[in-house]
């Protein structure tokens, strides 16, 4: 191997002091430069007065967008203190502000008996990737105020006068040298704000964009905590009893769960460490799922409804139809990474179950009602897996006979490498037809659909099995479904929906992400899922190149460029494409298909509870809220064919 000929000597090893780090390498303390990473610095900001609020010192937090993409965030708690720190020798508010892993949040004397900014990093990050961040304080009757430009110190803490109550506010703009964008998304900052309200009980939090009039603002604040969260995420959804079960109890852990049953067939547990959304679970979780099925068990047979020749009910049969939030409280939570999506602390499953166990099961005997027609649903659920998993074993067994367990209608692709492969997911025989003549054999797959799909979101798992319209696609996916979905055996990386750009290819679109996202859900988390983007108008003439546009917005824009050109619009053929069927294989190729010209949008799960929201919402037995919905954004339709 050839050597690299350079120095390599004591003056080559760089020593990053004080937050040249965080400058140098930002993903690792706030995980992408990204738009996600630019919210992460407004909700590091914004957690600091959350500690306070869960340390009992806060009631209110307001966060401000401001013009030119400024962000304030103001709280009342104690205000940062001011005075000399031993160590640094600074003030202990710029130690806070310019020091990494300064903060009170560490051991047990420390100035927060619990708290989400556990490595200290919060304060001091958000203002090394900062143009310019400006602190305010109020404390012991007295104004102070400190201000920093990229992370460095300009103007030392100093009083500025005096003040009535106490807290702090942080005013600070991001460094448009290191993030992507500055464009703060309103929706995604109110869809966390109002999360933190509900899981800190009386906290009022507002928010207001004023970079544009009229100015957005929403105010948050729910004195029913994690039932009031409950009645959120259900309130499109039949629920089996009226109000949410509510079990809570104080200690070294504090653990509060609040649980609904509805009549739909999803399982929706969100959980919870000290406000922060552990997405990937953790032993919180183990600890209440394990519960959850002794508990019902228990009490099952104990009043007889289960016999003592009936096998126990598993954990999905008691999980089928729940909404519940699970929110712990951990004095020195143990994440895995900085993004903080998974609990570690082994003691805090014992302590959940045992909490579960007790407070429940009192519950159960305390309202017989509920617990009967929970149970009833579940001994439905079992029966249901059952029915399930013989059709599941009909299915196997009739394609193990079969010379392929492919799908029939499957044009594979000679390629056998996932990671290059790509199967089209095609409305209707002529469109598939098409897609299979233009395609590229090698890493290309098409899989025709007919006729109407299933609506899984009214539809058991056992209805799902052997569906004429369904079992193709998994067969094709080659990785099952539901607690049986292996995301490692997907026999294609990219699975791509094309539809016609019509209400019709709307509609199928919406039923295959349903199904994706109910059965399928780590196809989309891995980023597997994707919409292709068909052209809707063409533009020819003779002796010029046809011209495809995607949008009204690419049509106009085509217009004005040939008008540039000297191509006057009345010299031009337009032909507005009603469905796929209406190219040619060549065409297809050209405009939906071909790698180098296609587009492709990808399908991510930015937001669990919003998507189970909105699938809910359009998918579900709920006429009143979907018809609500259409009405409220029918203005926004375009191409709509009537």
């Amino acid at each position: 191997m050839e050597k690299f000929e350079h120095k390599y000597g004591a003056e080559q090893i760089q020593v990053l002091e004080g937050l040249e780090a965080v400058r140098k390498r930002p993903g690792m303390y706030i995980g992408s430069t990204s738009v996600r990473g630019l919210h992460h610095c407004v909700y590091e900001i914004v957690d600091n007065g959350v500690d306070e609020a869960l340390a009992g010192y806060c009631t209110e937090i307001n966060v401000i967008i401001e013009p030119n993409n400024v962000i304030s965030v103001e709280d009342n708690g104690r205000g940062i203190p001011v005075e000399i720190h031993p160590k640094t020798k600074i003030s202990t508010a710029e130690t806070v502000y310019t020091v990494l892993h300064a903060g009170g949040k560490f051991g047990g004397d420390s100035g927060y008996k619990v708290s989400g900014g556990l490595h200290g990093v919060g304060a001091s990050v958000v203002n090394a990737l900062s143009s310019w961040t400006e602190v305010t304080i109020r404390r012991d009757g007295h104004l102070y105020q400190m201000k920093f430009e990229k992370g460095k110190t300009v103007q030392k803490l100093e009083e500025i006068g005096e003040a009535t109550g106490t807290g702090t506010k942080v005013r600070f703009l991001a460094d448009d040298t290191i993030f992507e964008s500055l464009d703060y998304e309103y929706e995604v900052l109110e869809k966390r704000f109002r999360e933190i309200a509900f899981l800190t009980k009386g906290l009022k939090i507002t928010i207001e964009d004023q970079r544009e009039e009229p100015f957005k603002k929403a105010e948050f604040c729910f004195e029913g905590g994690l039932v009031s969260f409950v009645e959120y995420l259900n309130k499109n959804k039949e629920k089996l009893h009226k109000s949410p079960i509510y079990v809570e109890k104080d200690g070294e852990v504090p653990v509060e769960i609040a649980i609904q049953y509805t009549t739909s067939y999803s399982e929706n547990i969100y959980t919870f460490v000290n406000n922060i959304n552990t997405i990937e679970g953790g032993t919180h979780l183990e600890g209440f799922k394990r519960s959850l099925t002794k508990v019902f068990n228990d009490y099952a047979r104990s009043h007889n409804i289960l016999k003592d020749k009936d096998q126990n009910l598993q954990g999905e049969d008691i999980r089928e139809g729940i909404t519940a939030v699970v929110s712990v409280k951990v004095k020195e939570p143990q994440f895995e990474g900085q993004t903080k999506t998974k609990l570690g602390n082994s003691e805090v499953a014992g302590i959940v179950q045992s909490m579960v166990n007790e407070s429940l099961a009192t519950f159960l005997e305390e309202n017989p009602t509920v617990a009967k027609a929970i149970l009833e649903k579940c001994i439905s659920a079992a029966r249901a897996r059952e029915a399930a998993r013989k059709a599941r074993e009909l299915v196997r067994k009739k394609n193990s006979l079969e010379t392929s367990t492919l799908p029939g209608k499957l044009a594979d692709c000679s390629s056998k490498n996932p990671e290059e492969c790509e199967v089209y997911i095609v409305e209707g025989d002529s469109a598939g037809g098409s897609a299979k003549q233009g395609r590229d054999r090698k890493f290309q797959a098409i899989l025709p659909l007919w006729g109407k799909m299933l609506n899984v979101e009214k539809a058991r798992a056992d209805k799902i099995y052997g569906n004429d319209k369904l079992n193709p696609v998994i067969l094709a996916v080659g990785a099952g479904i539901g607690s049986d979905f292996d995301v490692t055996k997907i026999r294609y990386g990219k699975v791509i929906i094309m539809a016609d750009a019509d209400v019709d290819g709307a509609h199928i679109r919406t039923l295959l992400l349903t199904f994706f996202f109910r059965y399928m859900r780590p196809l989309i988390e891995n980023g597997n899922v994707y919409l292709a983007q068909p052209p809707l108008y063409k533009l020819s003439k003779k002796g010029m190149e046809d011209r495809y546009c995607y949008t009204d917005e690419d049509l106009e824009k085509a217009y004005k460029e040939l008008e540039e050109k000297g191509i006057a619009r009345d010299q031009l053929g337009l032909q507005r494409y009603k469905g796929l069927g209406e190219m040619n294989p060549e065409q297809l190729w050209e405009t939906t298909m071909n790698p180098e010209t296609r587009i492709l949008i990808k399908v991510t799960m930015e937001d669990a509870i919003k998507a189970d929201e909105i699938f809910t919402l359009l998918m579900g037995d709920e006429v009143e809220p979907r018809r609500d919905f259409i009405q409220a954004n029918a203005k926004y339709v375009k191409n709509l064919d009537i």
